[in-house]
């Protein structure tokens, strides 16, 4: 499995847990610190591009050549999973625009989930998720809207059979979150952010529920799919 994430301490979290659990191994990329991109993607089983501090509008280069990878993965009809940053780095490859909240509100903490028909038909949602981010992605023209928020409206979109993007992080580990209450600290006090101790609160009372939903939502996902043959699954 290949998994892109954007900083230098970041890990692929409760996912890549999950991801172990069925016998992936996991190929972890940095684009932002210069790791190479792979060329050929027959020998991974699926994609997953994590979040990061940088916007998918950004200029920087590693973010145009993620855009660009995303694009071919989707055109390959491969399994996409993006996740924050990663989902709007899909929705931008989709020709959808990326922006900030028109009263400059920001997700930070949890916040209600409302899955819409087409995802109550796929999958039972918990009410409540992690968030972390300042902007937001318009749903892609050919996607399927899967769930939806108060703030921020597009919060989960698939697209095609594989291809999925979500606002929020049902990655987050406890300790996860400790790590980025505090090095994100400076952030609690933008419009809307919820303070630190309502996130751990906020764990404790709904992350039971985002747990069983992950182990469900990996198993739609990805399906029957099992590791390929070769090195990008050893």
């Amino acid at each position: 499995m290949l998994v892109i994430v954007h900083q230098a301490h970041s890990t692929p979290g409760r996912i890549g847990q999950r991801l172990a659990l069925r016998g992936h191994g996991l190929d972890v990329r940095r684009p932002a610190l210069g790791d190479p991109l792979p060329a050929d993607l027959s020998g991974y089983a699926g994609v997953v591009i994590f979040g990061g501090p940088m916007s998918a509008n950004d200029t920087h280069g590693f973010i145009r050549e993620e855009t660009d990878f995303s694009a071919r993965v989707l055109a390959e009809a491969r399994p996409l999973l993006g996740i924050c940053l990663g989902a709007q780095i899909m929705a931008r490859a989709l020709g959808a625009r990326v922006s900030p909240h028109q009263e400059g509100r920001c997700e930070i903490g949890y916040y209600p989930l409302s899955p819409t028909a087409a995802g109550k038909a796929l999958l039972d949602w918990p009410s409540h998720v992690y968030h972390w981010h300042s902007e937001g992605f318009d749903l892609p023209q050919g996607a399927a809207l899967l769930a939806t928020g108060q703030t921020f409206p597009n919060q989960a979109f698939r697209y095609g059979k594989n291809a999925y993007g979500l606002q929020f992080h049902p990655e987050v580990t406890r300790e996860m979150m400790s790590v980025w209450i505090v090095r994100g600290a400076h952030r609690l006090a933008l419009p809307g952010a919820q303070a630190g101790e309502a996130h751990l609160q906020g764990w404790e009372r709904y992350d039971g529920a985002v747990d069983r939903w992950l182990d469900r939502f990996i198993e739609t996902w990805l399906g029957a799919a099992r590791p390929p043959n070769g090195a990008a699954a050893q």
